[in-house]
């Protein structure tokens, strides 16, 4: 059996609906970001949160985990700028709380969803694994000390993790049942189909001088399918024991600018975004892209959407749902 940490939210929901098909699957979230409707009805849902040691134990004394696969954090850059000590205390100190209660009750499987956050600003337009991290924010810095857990608990206690980083997140599934809701919204790709909607006036653009071929920002984006299929190809070599430990990189390679996105949206729904030039965010690099050359290489994952599926999948998906 499966225990899916935050397996109600946005990215943790797309997985779980891959690995139903492979495995039993528990699901514990405290739903101040997920929604339980996004979960199949075949999945055991526990509602709690992890700082509460007492369920922990309790969950890991009642089912056979195999393996523990980490969605749930605090993930807006501006608010871990703002209230780190939530940032530290739901990212650092609970996910301490969780390693601990795994290792007293022998589980030594790991998959932690981490970010590329972790490396700040890099000075390379192409990032791979050996990357200096150098995280700017609390976000980032607070999931560089899981990372820096991670690699102390493999050493001394026999954990096998795996860690993934990647940018951002996008699209929804093929099925259009579950899909991106945030409250509030900061992902690029739906406040533009927000717009696009109705529910916006405009989309904003900061910055059109940056040193790229149409003056915007270019950033990473994959669809949450692949990735969570980089993380189902990543449990499945842990529990045939053919990794140990290992940071991958989940990257598109190439990236997509600010206007190669919103254009790629109006294409989607056949409607004209009405646009916004602002100025430049302090902060916003040119180029943030990954490599995910470790990974292909090593486990044979290769995304299989590009960005037109990734905004077709978000349009199907946000025409259509129903908000709750």
């Amino acid at each position: 059996m499966i225990l899916v940490i935050g397996g109600a939210g946005y990215i943790g929901s797309h997985f779980v609906e891959e690995l139903i098909n492979e495995q039993d699957v528990i699901v514990l979230d405290n739903l101040s970001t997920g929604h339980s409707y996004l979960l199949n009805e075949n999945v055991k849902f526990i509602e709690g949160n992890l700082g509460d040691i007492d369920l922990l134990n309790e969950i890991f004394s009642t089912y056979q985990i195999e393996a523990v696969i980490h969605f749930a954090a605090s993930s807006l850059v501006g608010e871990s700028v703002i209230n780190p000590i939530k940032y530290y205390e739901n990212n650092v100190s609970a996910t301490f709380n969780l390693l601990q209660t795994m290792i007293a009750h022998g589980v030594k499987n790991f998959i932690f969803s981490s970010t590329a956050a972790t490396y700040g600003i890099p000075n390379t337009d192409l990032i791979i694994e050996s990357t200096a991290t150098s995280p700017i924010n609390p976000y980032g810095k607070s999931k560089l000390m899981v990372e820096w857990m991670l690699e102390d608990f493999s050493k001394s206690y026999g954990l096998s993790y795996v860690v993934l980083r990647y940018f951002n997140a996008a699209g929804a599934h093929k099925n259009g049942r579950i899909g991106e809701s945030h409250s509030p919204e900061t992902h690029l790709i739906p406040i533009i189909l927000e717009h696009l909607l109705g529910e916006r006036e405009t989309i904003a653009i900061f910055g059109n001088d940056y040193p790229t071929e149409d003056g915007t920002c270019i950033r990473d984006y994959i669809h949450v399918t692949d990735l969570a299929n980089a993380h189902l190809i990543s449990l499945n070599a842990l529990l045939k024991n053919e990794l140990e430990s290992e940071i991958f990189n989940l990257g598109n390679g190439a990236g997509y600018s600010v206007i190669e996105v919103i254009k790629a949206c109006e294409e989607a729904t056949s409607k004209k975004a009405t646009v916004v030039m602002e100025n430049r965010r302090e902060g916003d690099p040119a180029k943030l892209v990954a490599s995910s050359e470790k990974i292909r290489t090593m486990l044979g994952w290769t995304p299989k959407y590009n960005l037109s599926s990734i905004v077709e999948t978000a349009w199907k998906w946000h025409s259509s749902r129903i908000k709750t």
